[in-house]
């Protein structure tokens, strides 16, 4: 019901140019798009907030584009998708990895600090794609299958990237006094 209603809405924008049926869209998924990003960033908000309303400008611009392939979630994850790397690649040609590091680092004032933080810190010791999947499947309860769509990996990749993922974020924080126990 729920993509019926997604599909519904996009055909209210591209045909009758409704405004308020993009509204819906938004409002349905502004929060899960800004949790994504916040995950990718390692809990920068304010750059979160910055792709999460980059990616929306790039869905309504492009919304005639949608051909109902994969839902409509799907489709806006994939633009997500390539607003983060674009930005991450954007990033490269001015700065290197080391400062990209310290900006995220000395972006996560939150009141939460504790164990939030210690999440954040574990998902920088991933690579970007092996942050991407995780978040996706975990943070976000998305389908590998949708994964594989969304990122452009095949389903085996996707996999791999979460095996290796989960590896290495168990042994982070397993070095950082998270022994299973609590």
């Amino acid at each position: 019901m729920s993509q019926l209603n997604d599909i519904s809405l996009v055909a209210q924008v591209v045909v009758f140019r409704n405004t308020r049926a993009f509204d819906q869209l938004v409002q349905k998924y502004q929060s899960p798009v800004r949790r994504f990003f916040l995950n990718l960033t390692c809990g920068d908000s304010e750059l979160s907030d910055d792709l999460a309303q980059d990616t929306f400008i790039k869905a309504y611009t492009n919304i005639a584009n949608f051909k109902n392939l994969s839902s409509f979630s799907t489709w806006l994850y994939r633009i997500a998708y390539n607003v983060f790397y674009d930005y991450i690649r954007s990033r490269k040609e001015t700065t290197d990895l080391d400062a990209r590091e310290v900006d995220a680092a000395n972006s996560t004032e939150q009141v939460n600090v504790g164990e939030q933080m210690d999440v954040y810190q574990s998902l920088r010791t991933l690579k970007e794609i092996e942050r991407t999947c995780i978040t996706l499947f975990y943070m976000e309860d998305v389908s590998i299958d949708k994964i594989a769509g969304i990122t452009g990996c095949p389903v085996g990749t996707v996999k791999s990237h979460l095996s290796r993922a989960k590896d290495k974020l168990a042994i982070y924080l397993k070095q950082n006094g998270y022994d299973g126990n609590r």
